[in-house]
């Protein structure tokens, strides 16, 4: 028995283009270096178009160039005390300081995103103590990202997290009024359950019957069937089902938006035309994925001018919302949005340099540490005495050998370049890819099925701290120890590893320094 898997068994186990030239020149300059430098931000924009924005969320910057006031609140788990965080400047980032400041040595959740227009159409968290139901607030600083170079943190919305707002007087269009409406997600944080929505709702928190809503909806559900690619798709909620197109068969023209900044955008003219477009929030113009009739049955739509975001509008008093994604900004506008003004808006988002702050650089190098209490001096490396993956504890004193077998180079994905695979700072060529769900070091042979099994997604650690690192093909599995070894796992399941014991501890990881 090789000495380093003797050593393991001894140990105790814990377990779009721009259409007018006119519009997009009013102002859309870009982010520089700490200073935000735009005339114009999205519902400036809107507003010069005659669509005026009616509601305005964000938690990462301001929507309007003059706007100065607050972005969200917070509320910390110590003392239950809420802070507003606001923005550095007029018109600028969100001041994600004043969070870490506030937050520090306890938890933080996302309890209210402030409607930036002044309408009173602020979202808060549908649960006990926001606007009453089963949810919960979203943690608040799962994801870290940067904009135009400033740090600010993401609404990271998981299953059992939903927000609400309903103003009598807050202006959102009602009946077969038109409104069109954006938002910025993620296309690496998503799940098929109903439903991520952001925009027009019930008032009673009830599937009210076709043209009931008026929503942005993007995740893997395929609803009506026929779906092509894998998604994640923007569609639209407009009740009793997501439509990708005017009709329940699936829409040809439909694209999978896996790009890590999504700019999804739905517009309805409440009667007879409806339209959705997707693009990579970073870079690039419009895809135009459906522009025509509304469904049949649809028209005219009966909206009721509340407003969702996170869930379905039947959803969250007496159920809780089972839906995945995140939420950086949103606004929803009276009116329907002339292509111009999306492409300038389009334009404005590209401009604010969205980006991630995550270590998984490719090129980088990074040492894995485990994170649950058991083994917290234990870092993801190889066996020498075979090709498996284990975690073993590395020092300061630890022969170069080890330190090597414990140092990992971030490349881009094999699979999927917006993911990363591991390359073996000791064996070059040779990456971290599962087999029967362990891990194993081996050769990469150039194969598809190679290639998709040393492809990793990084998302925020399951357990609160770190990251976690999604199997590409197995989507539901994540890296974790087990015993010692390492696998691909779910949380539960037939196998051993899959236990729910310690599952969102195991599957954590810190990006440490690297050893090698």
């Amino acid at each position: 028995m090789p000495a380093l898997f003797h050593f393991r068994r001894l140990r105790r186990r814990v377990s779009v283009s721009l259409a007018s030239i006119a519009l997009a020149c009013v102002g859309l300059v870009a982010f520089s270096g700490t200073s935000h430098a735009t005339t114009q931000e999205p519902c400036d924009i809107y507003a010069a178009g005659g669509t005026p924005c009616v509601a305005a969320h964000s938690t990462t910057r301001a929507l309007f160039a003059a706007y100065d006031g607050p972005l969200y609140q917070v509320q910390r788990a110590s003392d239950s005390a809420l802070q507003n965080i606001g923005v550095l400047s007029a018109g600028g980032v969100a001041d994600a300081a004043a969070q870490d400041s506030f937050c520090a040595g306890t938890t933080c959740t996302i309890t209210r995103l402030y409607d930036q227009t002044g309408g009173g159409n602020t979202l808060v968290y549908q649960g006990p103590g926001g606007t009453g139901g089963a949810d919960a607030a979203a943690t608040a600083n799962t994801e870290a990202v940067s904009v135009g170079g400033q740090k600010a943190y993401a609404l990271y919305i998981n299953p059992g997290n939903s927000y609400f707002a309903y103003n009598s007087a807050g202006g959102v269009p009602t009946g077969s009024s038109p409104e069109g409406e954006y938002m910025i997600t993620s296309g690496t944080h998503v799940n098929n359950g109903c439903c991520f929505d952001y925009g027009n709702t019930e008032t009673d928190h009830h599937a009210d019957g076709n043209g009931a809503m008026d929503a942005i909806n993007f995740g893997t559900e395929c609803w009506f069937g026929g779906c092509s690619g894998t998604g994640p798709w923007v569609q639209a909620d407009i009740e009793n089902g997501l439509f990708s197109g005017g009709s329940k068969a699936w829409n040809p023209n439909q694209v999978s938006e896996t790009s890590r900044f999504v700019t999804a955008m739905f517009k309805n003219n409440g009667t007879t035309q409806m339209a959705l477009k997707g693009a990579n929030a970073q870079s690039g113009s419009l895809t135009q994925l459906y522009s025509g009739a509304l469904p049949s049955g649809w028209s005219p739509m009966h909206k009721q001018g509340a407003i969702i975001l996170g869930s379905g509008g039947d959803c969250c008093q007496t159920n809780r919302n089972a839906s995945a994604g995140t939420f950086y900004e949103g606004a929803m506008v009276q009116g329907y949005p002339s292509d111009a003004t999306d492409a300038a808006v389009q334009a404005n988002i590209t401009a604010a340099g969205y980006s991630t702050t995550t270590p998984f650089t490719p090129g980088a190098k990074v040492s894995l540490q485990a994170t649950t209490s058991c083994c917290t001096g234990d870092y993801l490396q190889h066996d020498t005495s075979d090709d498996k993956v284990v975690i073993a504890p590395v020092t300061s004193t630890s022969s170069t050998t080890v330190k090597g077998d414990a140092t990992w180079i971030v490349r881009a994905g094999l699979a999927n370049s917006n993911c990363v695979s591991f390359e073996s700072a000791n064996t070059p060529g040779s990456f971290i890819r599962h087999y029967a769900f362990q891990l194993h070091l081996q050769p990469n042979d150039g194969t598809s099925q190679f290639a998709a099994d040393a492809t990793f997604c990084s998302k925020p650690g399951n357990s609160g701290t770190g990251y976690s690192l999604q199997s590409y093909n197995y989507p539901a599995k994540y890296i974790r120890h087990y015993s010692f070894s390492g696998y691909v796992a779910s949380d539960g399941g037939t196998n051993t590893w899959d236990t729910t014991s310690n599952w969102a501890q195991d599957t954590s990881w810190l990006a440490a320094s690297p050893w090698s």
